[in-house]
């Protein structure tokens, strides 16, 4: 029994998902060029291979499961179930135009030649809207297109929208907000599906370790209760007494998003020596 697990073959999304292989404690040893690999430490058989294949994999059950983008899933895999969220890989599916183009709703489309490598997505954004436009489909370069006469408009992933300026387009419509997911094909089998249980409760241990920081603080037995009332623990802060007489040290887990927020209102209500350190795994 073996779980069968597709990743891009290169790129930054075949990076990031060996990374949280790795710190799910799973060892893989891949050398250069390796499309097939397995995992020295757990029933795991990793799979290099193209990004735009792995939803037919999927369907098929040639693998089990995969680490994907959902941009893609819902280009070309919308029948595809994915488990879990992975926080990285995130980006957006958007429509673009020349700066210097007028465009005030996504009626403005209407009637003109649009360059995507998206047309499935692009299609249904159309179609929702009621708007009837050209497409042309190309792998590659999207953002080109209009400088060259070939499109009046393109839909592409956007991540910083660097790209879009260097080539005077302008966002206009998010389509889509996207990150990477774990996948999984229908056919996954009950035994494998014990399997995928397993994976996951490591992923979501990592996950949630990553959105927190563990907190170690001093404050006075005075101001325990007011500073408790601050402090978000996963049950209640742990306390402990210090050797200074009248002082005691509150360890608890605070989420990355509220940090900086919670850490002021701390400081204001006496606590002192506040040490922040990240936590590597984080098992509930």
């Amino acid at each position: 029994m073996k779980l069968k697990i597709a990743i891009q073959k290169s790129g930054r999304l075949n990076e990031q998902s060996l990374k949280l292989l790795k710190d799910c404690g799973i060892s893989i040893d891949n050398g250069r060029d390796q499309l097939k690999v397995n995992a020295s430490n757990f029933p795991i058989e990793v799979l290099f291979l193209r990004n735009g294949d792995i939803p037919q994999y999927l369907r098929d059950g040639v693998v089990d499961l995969a680490i994907i983008g959902e941009n893609l899933l819902y280009e070309k895999g919308e029948d595809l179930p994915f488990v879990e969220r992975l926080g990285f890989s995130k980006c957006r599916v958007s429509m673009a135009v020349p700066k210097n183009e007028f465009y005030n709703s996504v009626d403005d489309l209407q009637g003109k030649k649009i360059a995507t490598s998206y047309p499935n997505t692009v299609k249904k954004f159309l179609k929702e809207n009621k708007v009837e436009a050209e497409l042309h489909i190309i792998s590659g370069s999207v953002e080109i297109a209009p400088n060259i006469g070939l499109a009046d408009a393109i839909c592409d992933i956007v991540s910083s929208g660097s790209t879009l300026f260097k080539n005077n387009l302008k966002e206009t419509d998010v389509i889509l907000k996207s990150e990477a997911v774990l996948a999984t094909s229908p056919k996954l089998s009950a035994e494998n599906t014990q399997l995928l249980q397993k994976l996951q409760f490591r992923i979501q241990s990592v996950l949630k370790a990553k959105e927190s920081k563990y907190v170690l603080l001093n404050a006075p037995n005075d101001k325990i209760d007011e500073i408790i009332s601050i402090l978000p623990g996963m049950k209640s802060p742990t306390l402990l007494p210090l050797a200074k007489e009248g002082w005691s040290s509150l360890h608890t887990v605070i989420q990355q998003e509220k940090f900086w927020e919670i850490i002021d209102e701390l400081k204001l209500a006496g606590a002192e020596g506040i040490l922040v350190c990240p936590i590597e795994k984080m098992v509930i």
